[in-house]
């Protein structure tokens, strides 16, 4: 008879994404939030020498686990191997990098006076939602920008993460996550120390 294994706290993350995803566009600074996911696995990677973030804690991985494998959302086909080649992963990680540093030029405009820029979302870096009541009127306007942009690469990237999910094997976007290529590339380093 099996017994039942207390789940831990770190294996429901995927609710936390899901409710970054909700609540961000009614209050934009809640994309701000966002950066945890950046941080956390470059700090884990660099003091620890692994992917434990990727492995066990991100919860846009759990979340595809859970469409993909639970629910039965993924077709579960082998990931292609033009995805999983390097040139992709490192050219995906460039193009993603050349989006963040736009995103933060367009805040860098916006905080010396550029009232040209659009607070919007985007996904996929060109098409704006017609989403119109973030809230943000307490906050100084490069701060609000920041938000847009952040969210607006958190929300493409899980867009493109359920497209592949459904596609492919459920974390299919994990072979070429941004930023599990940065502490994959990480860990390599610490390793030839």
């Amino acid at each position: 008879m099996k017994t039942k294994q207390k789940a831990r706290w770190y294996e429901k993350l995927w609710i936390a994404s899901i409710i970054y995803l909700i609540l961000s566009p009614f209050n934009i600074l809640f994309a701000w939030l966002g950066l945890l996911c950046f941080f956390i696995p470059l700090l884990i990677s660099m003091l620890k020498g692994n992917k434990a973030y990727c492995n066990r804690y991100c919860g846009r991985g759990q979340l595809l686990t859970l469409l993909g494998d639970r629910l039965k959302l993924s077709r579960n086909k082998p990931t292609p191997k033009w995805m999983r080649s390097n040139y992709f992963r490192y050219g995906f990680l460039i193009f993603f990098l050349t989006m963040f540093i736009n995103m933060l030029m367009n805040t860098y405009l916006v905080m010396k006076g550029a009232e040209s820029l659009k607070q919007v979302i985007k996904i996929l870096w060109t098409f704006k939602l017609p989403w119109n009541f973030a809230q943000y009127t307490y906050a100084s306007p490069w701060i609000v920008q920041f938000g847009f942009g952040f969210y607006s690469i958190m929300l493409t990237s899980t867009i493109l993460g359920l497209v592949t999910m459904l596609l492919y094997k459920p974390r299919s976007w994990c072979v070429y996550c941004p930023m599990g290529t940065m502490t994959q590339s990480i860990c390599k380093l610490k390793q030839k120390q």
